[in-house]
């Protein structure tokens, strides 16, 4: 039996004992299907990082970092900075991980993160304009430690805990003083993401790995006080109207919830 082979098989076991779980109104951990698992925020994990966290949610670790460039700005806006942010799965991190190129969900976890801080205009990249033809690029760079489910909510909140703590260099005659501080970011509000797994006719919170598993679509929802800011879905199961307004509504209670630890 190969390998494919045999994880199909796991997954579909797993899978019908979450759902025989699920109709009792249990989970594999025992949380309720919208509790986040613990969580805990440390700002400052790199120390010579201009912009630092280190995030936890229920054993996910991710490790974000900024830092700023000077960099030449996009013909389509030429007086606007640059906002990037990339992500690296550490093979240790999961057996699934392996050394290499960027893999495509890697890609994937990047684009979802950046999407919820982009589209939230939380950060005025106009105000990253130094000179015609000169800006500041500011790059958030994420890197999963270790994966025990739900990285898109583990690595926004890294994220956003990273921008919250970043200094902006000082600017003098168009060059970057890294030893000298113009302040830090002024943030609009604070970009959270909030994720879902559908299994069977149920929705579950804050996924872990195994849950991940058994999945029949995965669903995340970008969050700022009040407003959706993005929204990423995956898998074939379907969604209705009043599935994502229930959902919508629950990311905005559990958001708040993360963000107490901000």
């Amino acid at each position: 039996m190969g390998e494919e082979t045999k994880t199909k098989i796991l997954r579909e076991v797993r899978k019908d004992f979450l759902q025989e779980l699920l109709e009792k109104g249990k989970r594999f951990d025992e949380r309720e299907l919208n509790e986040w698992r613990p969580v805990e925020v440390q700002k400052g994990a790199i120390p010579n990082a201009e912009g630092s966290a280190l995030a936890e949610i229920g054993g996910t670790k991710v490790l974000a970092a900024v830092k700023f460039d000077i960099m030449t700005p996009f013909p389509d806006r030429p007086e606007e900075g640059v906002f990037m942010t990339g992500a690296e799965f550490v093979p240790f991190a999961s057996p699934e991980f392996e050394a290499g190129p960027p893999r495509e969900d890697a890609i994937e976890f990047a684009r979802v993160v950046d999407r919820g801080i982009r589209s939230a205009e939380v950060i005025d990249v106009s105000k990253f304009f130094i000179e015609e033809g000169k800006v500041l690029g500011l790059f958030v760079d994420l890197w999963v430690l270790d994966h025990s489910g739900n990285l898109m909510d583990t690595g926004a909140l890294a994220a956003c805990a990273a921008l919250l703590d970043t200094k902006v260099p000082k600017i003098e005659d168009g060059e970057l003083i890294r030893e000298e501080s113009s302040g830090g970011l002024d943030m609009k509000y604070k970009p959270l993401a909030t994720s879902f797994i559908k299994v069977g006719n149920k929705f579950l919170m804050d996924p872990s790995k195994d849950e991940e598993y058994a999945a029949d679509m995965n669903f995340t929802i970008g969050t700022v006080e009040g407003k959706v800011s993005s929204i990423q879905k995956s898998g074939n199961a379907g969604l209705s109207r009043d599935d994502v307004l229930s959902l919508t509504d629950i990311a905005f209670e559990k958001s708040d919830e993360l963000r107490k630890y901000l």
